[in-house]
Parts: structure tokens; sequence; C-alpha cells
């Protein structure tokens, strides 16, 4: 199946946001249950300071704890990028660490240097890191599951298939958002709309923070605020819904 293609424009509106609110808005379209579509706690950003990423997935598994048959340890790593191109927005690598638990780190500064040359935004895998200090430098945003020094026996077993990291499933292809917070999956049939909601949210959600923010509120005060911002967030749900689809607990 050919991957969906999303516009520069909407891709820079996306990254705009911060990952929550575009889980919240995503949350409104009732197209999956809300407790789905986005990574667990065992993935963290090893940069939080770095601002969100958006990008398409390169999907790859890896074993470290054994040496690969044949051929030397990255044997696979020119061909994953060459098939960067085949992407329809800039890649996101999301590596699957075989071994359980990881033994040893899936990336290091050469192959985040190498990914981030030729057009990746970011790397995610469900395995350990190391060279932070280097892939800092870079501003390549990276997400593990910890950190190990040494890269064992590193090598790919397979290019462009599902995985499986921090509880989703991820395919080649698919659009996600990460930042300090976590990584989501922005389904694509609604992808050229989620903006708007996330901006109408983001509003609402305003409401209530400046009330706040004006000091000394009072109890009254506060139920009224929250209260529209209730209704409002209600209403954009009920705009946004697909139809025969419900707002999912």
């Amino acid at each position: 199946m050919p991957y969906r293609e999303l516009s520069r424009a909407t891709v820079e509106r996306l990254r705009s946001f911060d990952t929550p609110t575009i889980a919240n808005a995503i949350e409104l379209f009732g197209v999956r249950p809300r407790h789905t579509g986005y990574m667990d706690a065992r993935i963290r950003a090893l940069f939080p300071e770095l601002g969100p990423i958006v990008g398409c997935a390169s999907t790859a598994t890896m074993h470290c704890a054994f040496p690969r048959p044949a051929g030397s340890a990255y044997h696979g790593l020119e061909e994953q990028i060459r098939r960067f191109q085949e992407l329809p927005g800039p890649a996101i690598v999301v590596i699957q660490d075989l071994d359980d638990p990881p033994v040893a780190a899936s990336f290091g500064e050469v192959m985040c240097a190498s990914y981030q040359a030729f057009g990746a935004v970011g790397i995610i895998t469900s395995g350990a890191a190391r060279d932070l200090e280097q892939v800092r430098r870079l501003k390549f945003a990276a997400f593990a599951s910890g950190v190990i020094c040494a890269h064992g026996y590193t090598h790919f077993t397979s290019l462009h298939e599902p995985v499986r990291v921090g509880g989703l499933t991820v395919h080649p292809g698919d659009w996600l958002h990460a930042d300090a917070n976590g990584v989501i999956n922005i389904p694509v049939e609604i992808a050229d709309e989620v903006p708007d909601v996330a901006a109408e949210y983001a509003a609402a959600e305003a409401l209530l923070l400046d009330y706040l923010r004006q000091g000394k509120p009072d109890a009254a005060g506060y139920a009224e605020a929250r209260r529209e911002m209730l209704r409002r967030i209600e209403e954009l749900g009920q705009r946004v819904r697909k139809p025969g689809q419900t707002l999912v607990g």
C-alpha cells in the first residue's frame, strides 16, 4: 500500500504543538481507544530540551547479543538509509531491539550522524543508546529505554517491516509525533485536521489557565471557568467526530 503524504505546511503545523496537545486532539476524533496509539513509559526522550519532531517511520529490528552469521555488524545500514527516499516525509528511525532485556546499545554517534545527513529527524528504539554527549551536540532527537556503553554484536535482522516499540506497533511510513513527553502515532485519515483541532483545544484550556494566572482565584470562579473549558472541548469533539464514531472513554 502506498504511503500517505502530508503537505509540508501540515507537517510544520503539527510540529508547532507539543505531543500531549496532539494526543488531546486525536482523542476527540474517536478513531481509536484513548489508551492506544502511543508508546509507553519504557521509551524516554534522551534530550528533552529539543522540540517536537514529526516524521515517517523507517523501521528495523536488531540483535546485539550474538554475531551476525556473515558480513559486517552494521550490514544493512546503507540499505536502510537508501530506503528513506521511499518515505513521503522526513524519516524517524524506529528500531525494535529483539534482545530482552537489551544487552548493548542500538545506536551511537556514527549512526545518528549518518541518519541526520540523509534527512532523518530522530531515532526511537526499545533498546539502549550510547554516545549521549556526541549525539546531543548533533541536536538529533533520540528516544530509548536506557543507556549502555558498548554496542555488542549489533546487527539488523529486518528493514521496513512492522516493529513493536514501547507497546506500540509501528509500520513503515507511519506518521509519528514525538517530544519530551513521548511518542504518538498520528492516524493518517485525520492528520490534516489535527492541527486546527489542537489549536482549538489549546484555546479552550487557556480559558482556565488564564483565570488561574489572574491571581487569587475562588472556587466559584474556578468552577465557572472549568465548565466553560469542558463545554468547548465537548463541542469541539462533537464537531470533529466522524459519523458513527463516539468519544471513547
